[in-house]
């Protein structure tokens, strides 16, 4: 039988997969300088391999969100587009993106090749969004463009879920994330200099050089990820030393209590998962909770919009765009970084929602360009409470892999409604004020609050109900829900 301790000290034969810890953590190994030694080294290679979804990330939203960008230099004309047709342009991708992501998400957890998975839905889902730019048809390749986006954002999560351990994953979860927010702001910055300097480029209008460039820089990118994503512990190999490779495995079982890695190469496994997570309330309740977070965030596809309510030319306004999602870039880094140290979720997720409330309400009062600014700053952060979350998640599914990757995906399916109800509230009719689209956010906001403060009540029991059974068995399990 396969022993990680033995591992630590002797390489193994041959590149089949590492099984699973069938023991207990050897108490000198754990006090060791070695095994310090040992994970720091292991941390740092799988950070630098990881940081490449951050950058998967920031094209992945550039190209989502480019339709809003475009809608500023002749989208809609060039299209005839009239009354919603847009809204349902940037709402029909989510319809995809929704009946993907669990299908996506069980088959990456029964190859064990997200290296080579993720960065080949990357390079179709460049490719389509390079179309768009070719055909009026933008409906149909903006559908398709969610069907393979589907992949990457759950296949993310799920890939770090099953490297980092609960107290490592907030602020990894939010340098991921933070592509959403660097996207914006950079993207917009791109788009700037793309759409005032390729306008009439042989004879193609600036929004479809937007697209054109934007796709292939993540066609490039998908073909470089292939050889520097990781795959998952188990079917990793040759990149990491033995000993790092059993440790790898040693910190999740630690992180659970249990080994999980056995139930992941079993097809059993992986059909069992979707029944696990459907049956599981918790999995519903955080899909309905972050639905309404979603619904309130809707305000990020419709940004360059707002920053037009400013008064200012469309360059300047694309421009202006980029410095409140640089600032809830820091916010987010900062509070992913003390929920992870305090252990604590559940006030990370509502502060910034709170403060995204206030942005509103500054949004529904008054047309003062300054209060107005400051508002889009207010609502950029709320972002930090959306990263969070995602954290919680992970936190509240640990186990068996193939529900947790289900659950992942489904609750971030789910709550894609958001994005399809929240493409409608931001009408031009509404504007250039918005107040009642800043009342819709708000009370997505206020429901998001509610159900995550009785989620957590429910957690704080489950983690009273473990510690009696502890004590009355007088054995410690070691897993406590994250707050």
């Amino acid at each position: 039988m396969y022993s990680p301790q033995k591992a630590l000290s002797s390489a193994p034969e041959d590149d089949e997969p590492v099984p699973g810890n069938e023991g207990t953590l050897d108490a000198s190994f754990a006090e060791s300088q070695d095994r310090a030694r040992i994970e720091r080294s292991l941390l740092r290679k799988l950070d630098l391999r990881m940081s490449i979804l951050v950058l998967i990330y920031i094209l992945n939203y550039i190209d989502r969100n480019n339709a809003a960008a475009a809608r500023l230099r002749g989208f809609e004309e060039d299209l005839h587009l009239k009354g919603q047709e847009f809204n349902t342009i940037l709402s029909i991708l989510y319809i995809g993106y929704i009946l993907m992501q669990v299908p996506s998400n069980m088959f990456m957890n029964y190859i064990g090749k997200p290296s080579l998975y993720l960065p080949t839905c990357m390079a179709i889902w460049g490719f389509i969004s390079v179309l768009t730019g070719h055909f009026t048809g933008a409906l149909l390749t903006r559908f398709f463009l969610g069907f393979v986006e589907a992949a990457f954002f759950p296949g993310a999560l799920f890939l770090l879920s099953k490297w980092y351990k609960r107290r490592e994953l907030g602020q990894r979860t939010a340098l991921l994330s933070c592509g959403i927010m660097i996207s914006n702001a950079f993207g917009s910055l791109m788009a700037s200099a793309i759409l005032d300097t390729m306008d009439g480029k042989l004879g193609r209008a600036a929004w479809r050089w937007l697209f054109y460039i934007e796709g292939s820089l993540t066609v490039f990118v998908a073909l470089l990820s292939m050889f520097i994503l990781p795959d998952f512990p188990a079917t990793s190999s040759g990149w990491l030393t033995p000993e790092e490779h059993a440790l790898a495995q040693l910190r999740m079982e630690e992180d659970v209590g249990v080994g999980d890695e056995e139930e992941t190469r079993h097809v059993k496994g992986h059909s069992s998962g979707l029944i696990l997570a459907l049956s599981d309330w918790k999995v519903w309740w955080m899909s309905i909770a972050l639905t309404s977070m979603v619904v309130s965030l809707s305000f990020n596809a419709f940004f360059p919009t707002l920053s037009a309510t400013l008064g200012y030319s469309p360059t300047v306004t694309l421009l202006l765009c980029s410095p409140p999602w640089v600032f809830a870039t820091g916010v987010a880094f900062v509070t992913t970084r003390h929920s992870d140290q305090a252990g604590e979720r559940f006030t990370h997720v509502v502060i910034p929602l709170v403060l995204g409330i206030i942005g509103f309400l500054i949004a529904m009062l008054t047309m003062n360009t300054a209060a107005r600014y400051l508002s889009l700053f207010l609502m950029a952060q709320s972002y930090a409470g959306f990263i969070v979350f995602f954290a919680w998640v992970s936190n509240s599914i640990p186990r068996p892999p193939s529900k947790r990757a289900v659950a992942l995906a489904f609750i971030n399916a789910f709550s894609s409604l958001g994005n399809v109800a929240g493409s409608y509230i931001w009408p031009s009719a509404w504007g250039p004020s918005y107040k009642y689209s800043c009342a819709i956010c708000i009370s997505g906001s206020a429901l998001c609050i509610l159900m995550s403060w009785a989620f957590r009540r429910h957690l704080e029991q489950l983690n009273k109900e473990a510690e009696a059974e502890e004590d009355a068995m007088g054995q410690s399990k070691g897993f406590r829900y994250l707050l």
